[in-house]
């Protein structure tokens, strides 16, 4: 298998022990056809000549899974030979009679023979991974201690006690009841005690007596357990020892996993010292959760592995007070059960043996995407330039639908909860938290209880809503999580007339009771961002490949997860305060940086809140004006007649394809609506059939939902849609959209309502006039809205891009130390991303000033004209709808020429719904032939043998089809990007 054939996943791996175990060979090296090892022959075989890696190390360790599973993967190189020394010949044999090899991987563990290994590799002079005479420092911590203070890498503060030193200054150890002196130096307690030999895991951690004493006594994990509590407080008597500091981590280890000095894995684990109980998953595996590391970091991971001269190597970093340290240094270290890792670590591995000695050997091996190169990708005008900055506006992933009921409520037992918690003084109160929702499922229960026993008769006309207030708070069983909340708004006098509230009021003063419920990220949903974040790779260096697999590495080289594992990726991802929204971003991350694990460490570690400076928050006069806008649109959809041209052009003053299209298929409004009224009564049936039918009355619906709940959901669009005016409520139109593609994607094959796709193409053609226009229908009610909603974003979106321009040609803080960046192209560089997950309206906002806000001077500019005809013909923003900018840079220009940056706006309308068979045709995902061929209306922009069609995840699953962005792009000054 070639390099390129490798970037994309090993399928398959050998069960039984693979083939690269002396004995087992369909091609065995031997001296006879190898005089020697490095001699510029390499191994010839059937398959041509190969270089021949041999593995030295015992066998607990070469054949470990962590091992075997890279093992594997160097094997799939065309030019690699994988060779593992049994260990009875590295211990019993002498080295004449090792096998031979070209390159070299060997490390110490228990029982190896170091010196042997250094004799072979003096012998027969192959390439060494890792440094063999370093590893000897590795096995003794002061030399460890000494090397990272040479370098300059922050350590604890240490002395050592030295008892087989013969000058006594170098063993003065004076014991208190709370701190010790080694040779002069304090350590007051909390402080750890390590021997001086790495080999030796019995590290101890004494406490001071105001929190009870004793030490915490550190091993080798055996079991279940990795520390033990001791009552004794004295330190140890025999032995040399390093005494420091004890670093307050809050109970958590980073342990960093470097291959080569450029590229470093890391993973948090629950420290040993907390309560020396191993945190296990279901399969019994440590948890562990992979974390990012900060440029600091990052440099700490090239300056250990250059220092210690090991390309594999394992340390261990302590962050405490705002800093990071390394307390050990391991050695040659794999992490275990990360397929990312393995995939990772043999492609750097097999790329940096080839590149030392495919040459010596004649190889005809060509040199891929190095890993070090610049962050330098093709634009879409084809020029290639360096990518500076990618900023990202993303819609959350499919929810369940969103439900609200009101109810107008009097009851004292009501206005006293309002009063507690502070409803009396803004006129309103949410309730949100566990406690607050406990109390009101206790209010509701009583006055159903009144009701049963005819008590309270005045409210039995509140029964069926009283009775929904009592199952929505009961859903679940619990209130973890926000997915539910209660709103009340006090009416001085009761509930104006011709309100759709249960009666027309009297006068009095009323609550009005508002429960809101749903909207929670779907497992699917989870599956859509994830898949988008792996895909979303591609817009970054290596990911330009001719495979628009959404692979990591594509076909040239590890991308932006490459570019991660250095310092030069910085990235902050933001969310709004909802669940969904905030779920969505979590899994994002674990898909864009190939994570593994649960989304909640994810979620806390990599998601900030946008909603605490302002950046998610709406002005309030884009609602006035929203209000108004939807009172015109509302009432013009209220004609029972067909659309007349006047018609046309107030619902669609700016001429959006997709509205007309719509306007088309609706003709007339009202009885569209009859029509979909009609529907939805069929489909409320065929839930009361098999709500009682016992064949189908235990069905489970997706995520959970009961035919009890999807009655009532249904039951209330049903009654809201229709008014007590006789006349539809155009407002309820997204709800019922909402609801049938949802239905029709998730539970269509349980509700088997035949119709069910003719309630979802006639419901969305009415949500693509309702939708948009709620924003405003002409073209200044639009820009007002949308200014009011989303300026606070763009003006960070302004900062994220002006920031990397004025950082052109000036030092950085995050930027390489030069002494340490020989080797790394474009070392004073890196990428800025920065991410923002919100809600439809923001999308919407954003798209609008996008479009309408003057951003082109040239308006007639053919490129900007196609591009926004295919805006114009996108009819909805759905799940995962994004809009990318990206700014590039061209070092070779002057700083102040307009042709030094270039701006591209990329934009996708997300996930396709399985009942959406022609999607509008996009003007493509990178140049090629498009200026000379551009697309029409009638080619399929997601033909599998596209050009220039946008990657598409394919799935089984209809429901899971993620287009990448789709470039708008132009060559913009700076000055005009927002």
């Amino acid at each position: 298998m070639s390099y390129t054939e490798l970037e994309h996943g090993y399928q398959g791996l050998r069960k039984s022990r693979p083939s690269f175990y002396v004995g087992q060979q369909d091609c065995p090296v031997t001296a006879s056809q190898q005089k020697r090892a490095g001699s510029g022959s390499g191994a010839s075989c059937s398959g041509g000549k190969q270089v021949i890696v041999g593995v030295c190390a015992m066998a607990k360790k070469s054949q470990s899974k962590p091992m075997r599973e890279i093992l594997t993967r160097l094997q799939e190189f065309q030019y690699i030979r994988m060779l593992v020394f049994p260990e009875n010949i590295i211990v019993q044999k002498p080295v004449e009679e090792w096998p031979l090899c070209d390159c070299l991987i060997s490390f110490h563990s228990k029982g190896f023979p170091l010196e042997k290994a250094i004799q072979y590799s003096t012998l027969r002079q192959p390439y060494v991974i890792n440094n063999l005479h370093m590893q000897f420092d590795i096995q003794d911590r002061r030399r460890v201690y000494s090397i990272l203070e040479k370098e300059g890498i922050e350590i604890p503060r240490y002395a050592v006690l030295d008892r087989d030193s013969p000058d006594p200054k170098h063993h003065e150890l004076v014991e208190s009841e709370d701190h010790v002196e080694v040779n002069g130096v304090v350590f007051n307690k909390p402080f750890v005690e390590k021997p001086v030999s790495a080999e030796d895991h019995n590290i101890y951690i004494y406490y001071p007596t105001s929190a009870g004493g004793g030490s915490q006594r550190l091993f080798r994990k055996i079991g279940s357990r990795s520390s033990v509590y001791s009552p004794e407080s004295r330190v140890r008597k025999t032995g040399s020892f390093i005494y420091e500091d004890f670093m307050p981590t809050d109970g958590t280890d980073v342990k960093v996993y470097t291959v080569g000095p450029d590229y470093a894995h890391a993973e948090a684990r629950k420290s040993p010292a907390l309560d020396g109980k191993v945190e296990r998953d279901s399969e019994g595996k440590e948890i562990r959760y992979p974390v990012i590391l900060s440029n600091a970091e990052k440099l700490i991971s090239r300056k250990v592995c250059l220092a210690f001269k090991q390309t594999v190597c394992g340390f261990d970093l302590l962050r405490a007070n705002g800093k990071s340290f390394v307390c050990d240094v391991n050695g040659f270290s794999f992490v275990k059960n990360s397929n990312k890792y393995y995939d990772d670590c043999a492609k750097i591995l097999g790329n940096m043996i080839l590149r030392e000695l495919a040459p010596t050997l004649h190889i005809p091996w060509s040199v891929p995407f190095q890993l070090d190169d610049p962050p330098i990708v093709p634009t879409t005008f084809g020029k290639m330039m360096e990518l500076r900055c990618v900023v990202a506006v993303i819609r959350h992933g499919d929810r369940t639908p969103k439900q609200k009921m009101k109810v107008e409520v009097r009851h004292p037992k009501f206005f006293e909860i309002f009063e507690k918690y502070g409803g009396r003084a803004d006129g309103h109160v949410k309730l949100k938290r566990p406690k607050q929702l406990q109390e009101v499922l206790d209010i509701a229960r009583f006055l159903l209880t009144e009701i049963e026993q005819r008590a309270a008769p005045e409210l039995a006309e509140k029964q069926a809503k009283l009775e929904q207030l009592k199952s929505v708070l009961e859903m679940y069983g619990h209130f973890s999580g926000i997915n539910r909340k209660v709103q009340m708004k006090y009416q001085p006098k009761g509930r104006p007339k011709g309100s759709s509230s249960d009666d027309d009021g009297n006068g009095e003063p009323s609550l009005v009771l508002i429960v809101k419920w749903g909207g929670e990220l779907t497992p699917a949903g989870r599956v859509q961002a994830e898949e988008l974040g792996r895909i979303f790779r591609c817009m970054y260096p290596g990911g330009q490949g001719r495979h628009y697999t959404g692979e990591y590495a594509g076909t040239q080289g590890l991308g932006l997860l490459r570019l991660h594992s250095t310092y030069r990726h910085d990235l902050k991802i933001y969310a709004s305060d909802e669940g969904r929204v905030q779920m969505t971003a979590a899994a994002f991350a674990k898909g864009l940086l190939a994570l593994e694990g649960e989304l909640t460490p994810i979620l806390v570690q990599m998601v900030k809140s946008a909603n605490t400076n302002g950046l998610l928050d709406n002005d309030c006069d884009a609602s006035k004006h929203q209000n108004i806008a939807k009172a015109r649109l509302h009432a013009l959809l209220q004609q029972d007649r067909e659309f007349t041209y006047e018609d046309r052009t107030l619902i669609n003053p700016c001429n959006a394809i997709s509205i007309a299209l719509a306007l088309d298929f609706v003709k007339n409004p009202v009885k569209c609506c009859e029509r979909v009224q009609t529907l939805i009564h069929r489909l409320m049936n065929i839930v009361r059939h098999k709500k009682d039918d016992p064949k189908t009355k235990d069905a489970i619906l997706y995520h959970g939902e009961t035919w009890e709940l999807m009655g009532r959901r249904w039951g209330k669009i049903e009654k809201d849609f229709f008014t007590k005016n006789k006349t539809f409520d155009i407002s309820k139109i997204p709800d019922i959209y909402d609801c049938i593609k949802y239905d029709l994607q998730h539970n269509q094959h349980t509700l088997q309502f035949e119709q069910a796709e003719e309630l979802y193409i006639t419901s969305k053609y009415l949500a693509d006039i309702v939708i948009p226009q709620e924003y405003g229908l002409t073209m200044n009610e639009k820009l007002t809205i949308s200014q009011g909603i989303c300026t606070p974003l763009l003006k960070k979106i302004r900062a994220d891009l002006q920031r990397n321009i004025e950082e052109c040609g000036e030092e950085s803080v995050n930027r390489l130390n030069p002494r340490y960046s020989h080797g790394v192209s474009s070392p004073g560089r890196h990428v800025r991303t920065r991410l923002y997950f919100t809600s439809e309206s923001h999308v919407h906002s954003l798209l609008t000033v996008l479009r309408f806000g003057g951003l082109i001077a040239n308006v007639r500019d053919e490129q900007w004209r196609r591009a926004m005809e295919y805006v114009s013909m996108v009819s909805e923003l759905n799940y995962m709808s994004q809009i990318v900018i990206m700014l590039y840079e061209d070092p070779t220009k002057d700083p102040t020429s307009d042709e030094r940056f270039h701006v591209e706006l990329h934009f996708s309308p997300g996930v396709n719904c399985c009942v959406q068979k022609n999607l509008p045709p996009g003007p493509g995902f990178r140049p090629h032939s498009r200026n000379d061929q551009p697309k029409t209306a009638t080619q399929d922009p997601l033909a599998p043998g596209s050009i220039d069609s946008p990657p598409i995840i394919r799935k089984q699953s209809p429901n899971i089809k993620v287009s990448e962005p789709i470039p708008i792009r132009y060559n913009l000054a700076i000055k005009l990007a927002i």
